[in-house]
């Protein structure tokens, strides 16, 4: 895709989240391994499982329209996927969606802005606000990269760096937090793969 412009499809949507999901095969383990000492040690496989019925979900439905196509993905991620990531990850693609509207095609600055819905739903829903170590500190600098006008590059670098700066953050929100202090050199297992779903906007994403 490279830029996130001229315009996301469905299709586009599709193909964005079939890199995403094969990104999650590729390092599910690695997922898995961030959760280990913060979570249930499962976030790998389980978000592998969710974006495999997303795939399966989209495909079944063929949406007409980019919004369509992120908010079946959303909900069928809420359905499919237990624990913190189900919810907001799904939360985050169908608020996304629903803020496209009903629009053929979504350029670079009305993706920008609707993903910028789906982070306040998330922020909503969690609580979690960026040094909060959460999936908030890789997606909030993607969003705000969009919305300067970057290139979805550019929004993947943002979300690489921002889920690196939870390394060195205490977690205030979810498991994490129990923590406290020894959790400092954990990534987050969500910062890590909200950073793996924005590197998918590029075309070589792996």
């Amino acid at each position: 895709m490279g830029r996130v412009s001229p315009a996301l499809t469905a299709a586009g949507v599709r193909d964005w989240l079939q890199r995403f999901a094969t990104a999650v095969d590729t390092h599910a383990s690695d997922l898995t391994d961030l959760d280990r000492p913060i979570g249930d040690s499962d976030h790998g496989v389980n978000l592998q499982r969710g974006m495999h019925a997303v795939l399966a979900a989209l495909d079944a439905a063929e949406p007409a329209t980019p919004g369509a196509a992120l908010v079946k993905a959303g909900s069928t991620l809420v359905s499919t996927v237990g624990g913190a990531s189900g919810p907001l990850l799904g939360t985050l693609l169908r608020r996304t969606g629903k803020a496209l509207g009903d629009a053929e095609s979504a350029d670079g600055p009305a993706f920008a802005a609707a993903l910028r819905a789906g982070l306040d739903a998330v922020v909503a829903l969690g609580g979690a606000h960026v040094g909060d170590a959460t999936l908030v500190d890789a997606l909030a600098p993607a969003v705000e990269a969009l919305e300067a006008g970057g290139s979805a590059q550019e929004a993947a670098d943002a979300a690489a760096r921002g889920a690196a700066s939870t390394d060195e953050l205490v977690a205030r929100k979810g498991r994490a937090s129990y923590l406290g202090e020894r959790g400092i050199g954990q990534r987050d297992p969500g910062a890590a793969s909200i950073a793996l779903l924005i590197a998918a906007l590029t075309e070589d994403a792996s």
